[in-house]
């Protein structure tokens, strides 16, 4: 007799597994843990093959009874049901990983192992919220430029420099598709010119002396929390990226030999910034308050994590430093133009500190530790030079010479 929703409902664990029939050669598996689980007995080119149903009450007895029925089709026509099932399992799964969206993501996850972790995160948002709800679910290889194109658009719409970004990132995400094979070729290269042009804003940077004294005596004596205190000190004398400064950890640091050595994300090298004894002074103040822990400028919120990226720039605005004068990347600028301009150091020794990828005639990169003993000489020189601004001890007519 066939089997009733009651019955099943009704139905307890007994000591040993035991089977509730159903009809046509469907049974309801009760084991000892009370799980129930529904499986078919049929017959495929003469043989007997079982299957699972499912498991009760995800698959209801009508349900069941469905794929009962389904299968057995199956098997009268000399279909094996499991390879079948397999083949079903196998498509969608090609299917889905041939999506934008799966592409996209093999791509992020690439590129959060070679850069910050914020910069992954900004790019990730923009791929959720602007690409991902109208991309997302296509296959990669079946995109047009028109289709990318409409997307940008809206994008465009609100910012044109994030619809640039958006551009650059699909284009790397089509490559790689290309690369393993899940397209032919890369549509974002007929949108050439197809979006608004946009003026590329370079990092707010103060070049004048007079000026910069000025806003290093307000760096100075910010009055804050005393790691953006210290932050806001050493910014300026090691003239690193801002996300470079905040993530510094003491492991990298080495007071002995006056070191700090890191892995620059950006460009995957190692790097090495000669301590002056200015910026001595600031770690080893600095040491006392967070030196147990791993970063020199934890959040205030933990210890395990650094401080937010908008510190510096919030206390800098609550000096009255405008955004459009000076930034905390705008440091790197400053000591680009006035290490050169103004005490004459050689340009390959200041971009060996500023961590540009320089070469030699040959064309081969030079070594994180190429002119390091030169290099220390300039980051005392550079030191003692911004005190001297600072303080107002450097000649007038030197803090004329840059205009």
């Amino acid at each position: 007799m066939a089997l009733t929703a009651k019955q099943i409902e009704n139905a307890k664990p007994a000591e040993k597994t035991f089977y509730l029939f159903d009809e046509r050669g469907m049974y309801l598996e009760i084991t000892p843990k009370g799980s129930k689980r529904w499986r078919l007995k049929y017959y495929l080119h003469k043989k007997e093959k079982r299957i699972s149903l499912g498991i009760y009450p995800d698959v209801s007895l009508k349900e069941a009874r469905e794929k009962r029925d389904e299968i057995r089709k199956q098997a009268s026509n000399g279909i094996d049901p499991v390879l079948h099932k397999k083949a079903i399992t196998d498509a969608s799964k090609a299917n889905a990983e041939n999506t934008f969206a799966y592409v996209a993501k093999e791509w992020l996850l690439k590129q959060k192992a070679e850069r910050s972790e914020n910069h992954h995160k900004k790019v990730s948002r923009l791929f959720e919220r602007d690409l991902f709800p109208y991309l997302g679910n296509e296959p990669i290889a079946d995109l047009t430029s028109s289709q990318i194109l409409s997307v940008l658009r809206r994008i465009e719409s609100r910012v044109v420099e994030t619809a640039h970004r958006a551009l650059g990132h699909c284009s790397q995400v089509f490559r790689d598709a290309v690369a393993t094979g899940r397209a032919a070729s890369d549509p974002t290269r007929d949108l050439k010119g197809a979006l608004k042009a946009y003026k590329k804003n370079h990092f707010a940077a103060v070049v004048e002396p007079k000026r910069l004294g000025q806003i290093l005596r307000l760096l100075h004596n910010y009055e804050g929390m005393f790691t953006v205190q210290c932050a806001l000190k050493l910014m300026p004398l090691v003239f690193v990226r801002p996300g470079e400064l905040r993530q510094a950890q003491w492991c990298d640091i080495d007071l002995e030999n006056a070191e700090w050595r890191f892995l620059v994300t950006k460009t995957d090298t190692q790097h090495i910034v000669p301590l002056s004894r200015q910026a001595l002074e600031i770690i080893n103040e600095l040491k006392t308050i967070t030196g147990q822990g791993r970063y020199l400028f934890r959040s205030a919120r933990s210890i395990e994590r650094p401080m937010s990226d908008n510190a510096i720039l919030s206390a800098m605005r609550s000096l009255g430093i405008p955004k459009d004068e000076m930034s905390g990347h705008g440091f790197r600028a400053v000591a680009r133009t006035l290490l050169d301009e103004v005490l004459g150091f050689r340009a390959d020794f200041i971009e060996h500190q500023l961590a540009h990828a320089v070469r030699d005639p040959h064309g081969r990169a030079y070594n994180r530790t190429k002119h390091l003993e030169e290099r220390r000489k300039m980051m005392q020189a550079w030191a003692d030079y911004l005190d001297g601004l600072r303080e107002c001890k450097v000649p007038v007519p030197e803090l004329e010479e840059v205009k």
